[in-house]
């Protein structure tokens, strides 16, 4: 068992708790100099260095950390897989982005060979920033979600995918039916959703682009699977709220489409939610549903500005998300630096630990998946990064400068992005060194 175990000493920082719900001095455990023992791929000890290095035994390897902090892995809850090869695209809002960039982009991915080529870059871009989880958008092709779970399955990550449903409003040739939207979704379930760490989200592409067969179809498969995963987007543009109205005049709003078609629940995620009501927020409140804050492709697209004070007002589960390619990151240190900032524009305040209950555990709690990844408590999932205090010259000059924690989390995510992220851990294995 010895061969399995590893210790890890630096500063190590976690969520314990939502600081909107408990207070901020409530919402993390900090040690200053901590210890992270692993082993068999789990949390089993976390503490303060001096309190568990007596009872090691004598053979456990312990990797030292020098000017470093270790927190969990980070989670992404809203990335798109087949737009890697767009990120920075100029030019568009949201629909005309969609039709000049994603679309055509997209369609390469019937080609499986090239679905591969591009899971390899995009995992790899996911771990080089840190992040051990992410909600991911397939294209409408089953291969993409083939190829990414593929390579997530090699590196034993935890992730969650699904096949884009999208049966009118978007070229023939990235439409499927409602029929055969059903039948592929059902299939590439049945051959991964549980398999080694991995989970299935059926994924309509947004209300407009199903049609009311294909919505009620999707309702089915979550009703036929009970711990599946349903991604989708919401409210992200006002001219793609006016259409969903044209769309589906006889539903009461954006949000009662899905709701409708048994869409809403535990482990329901809706990308953006920047123009909701407060009826909105409650319903997604007392479905359990959640919502992913993608600030960098909220400003980048000029969607507007994510109310989170609205969102903790009522309770809805807020997860971030880098939005890849309409968001401009894979870090989501560069993301919650952008949403500090989409904060500051709405008078409100982003503490650094609610920035990193974001990024962690209210992202794990988004996902329902808490009990397994999100902090570091023991039993869960060995998936933390090493966050390199000196990464640049500029960052190591600023943290001589800082006085506290919660001064040095700022900064590591104001200034940080893939070259703070020294290692990369995913259920207790080195999958990404700097």
């Amino acid at each position: 068992m010895s061969a399995t175990r590893k210790a890890y000493r630096a500063a190590i920082l976690h969520s314990v708790a939502d600081p909107a719900e408990v207070g901020i001095e409530a919402s993390y455990e900090y040690f200053e100099d901590g210890l992270l023992l692993v082993d068999n791929g789990k949390v089993s000890a976390l503490g303060h260095a001096s309190d568990l290095l007596p009872a090691l035994p004598a053979d456990i390897d312990v990797q030292h950390y020098q000017d470093a902090l270790i927190t969990p892995g980070f989670i992404d809850t809203h990335i798109h897989f087949p737009q890697t090869g767009m990120i920075g695209s100029y030019g568009e809002q949201l629909l005309d982005w969609l039709n000049t960039y994603t679309f055509p982009c997209e369609k390469q991915f019937a080609d499986k060979a090239h679905a591969d080529k591009v899971a390899k870059i995009f995992v790899e871009e996911l771990l080089r920033n840190g992040t051990t989880t992410a909600l991911v958008f397939g294209s409408v092709h089953p291969e993409s979600v083939n190829a990414f779970f593929e390579e997530a399955e090699r590196l034993d990550l935890r992730m969650i995918a699904g096949k884009v449903m999208m049966d009118r409003n978007a070229p023939d040739y990235l439409t499927d039916t409602a029929e055969s939207s059903y039948t592929q979704s059902k299939a590439l379930i049945e051959h991964w959703h549980g398999k080694a760490r991995l989970h299935y989200a059926v994924t309509p592409r947004f209300a407009p682009t199903s049609t009311p067969e294909q919505l009620a179809l999707a309702g089915q498969l979550l009703g036929e699977y009970p711990d599946l995963y349903m991604h989708t987007h919401l409210s992200e543009n006002l001219k793609e709220i006016d259409w969903v109205k044209a769309l589906f005049p006889e539903r009461d709003g954006y949000l009662d489409v899905y709701d409708h078609y048994k869409l809403l629940g535990k482990r329901s995620v809706f990308a953006h939610g920047v123009h909701l009501c407060d009826e909105e927020c409650q319903r997604l409140a007392e479905t359990g549903s959640a919502v992913a804050f993608c600030p960098t492709s909220n400003l980048f697209l000029g969607s507007g500005l994510f109310n989170l004070p609205q969102a903790e007002k009522f309770k809805v589960k807020v997860g971030l998300g880098t939005d890849v390619g309409a968001g401009t990151s894979f870090s989501l240190l560069n993301t919650l630096n952008e949403a500090y900032k989409v904060m500051q524009l709405q008078g409100a305040r982003l503490s650094p630990f609610k920035s990193l209950y974001l990024a962690t555990l209210g992202g794990a709690q988004a996902l329902y998946l808490d009990d397994r990844i999100g902090n570091l408590k023991p039993g869960n999932d060995a998936d933390f990064v090493v966050l390199d205090y000196k990464a640049t010259p500029l960052m190591d000059y600023r943290i001589q400068q800082s006085n506290s924690i919660d001064e040095t989390l700022f900064v590591l995510m104001t200034l940080g992005d893939d070259r703070t992220v020294k290692q990369t851990f995913a259920a207790g294995r080195c999958v990404h060194q700097r």
